[in-house]
């Protein structure tokens, strides 16, 4: 498998997801399985390189609710991360970017109802998730 990258010898797609937090490992783990050809590249946001991404962005460090997607130097958060990352895995869940057209405003109150209460409803862990050997290289 080869990483894609862009100039700066970074991969083009780096999802930042909240190490702790069960439900974000099970998206990551989501993502991995509908990535066949290994377009995203994962760091915790909690990380060393997950905040030096976070500032060279421009987003505060330590107090993001989000996921966010970095794609080719841009940055996106909340759903417009989310429908971006399922636009690139392998059908159907690119279907589901038809959501894109819902104003952003009305997509993001139900992205963060679900990312308030993430801990509650999925629990959280110390530490973050620890790659296996396979997938390794996919994470910084």
């Amino acid at each position: 498998m080869t990483m894609q990258q862009g100039s700066a010898g970074k991969p083009n797609a780096i999802v930042l997801i909240d190490g702790v937090c069960h439900l974000c490992q099970g998206v990551t783990k989501f993502i991995l399985q509908r990535d066949p050809a290994g377009i995203f590249h994962f760091a915790s946001l909690q990380s060393e390189i997950g905040e030096k991404l976070l500032r060279e962005g421009g987003l505060p460090v330590g107090t993001l609710n989000t996921v966010v997607l970095i794609d080719n130097g841009r940055y996106y958060t909340e759903s417009a991360a989310a429908l971006r990352i399922v636009r690139r895995l392998k059908q159907p869940w690119p279907l589901l970017y038809a959501f894109i057209a819902v104003p952003a405003p009305l997509r993001n109150v139900i992205y963060r109802w679900v990312a308030r209460n993430r801990y509650r409803w999925f629990g959280k862990e110390e530490a973050c998730l620890l790659p296996t050997p396979e997938i390794r290289n996919r994470f910084l």
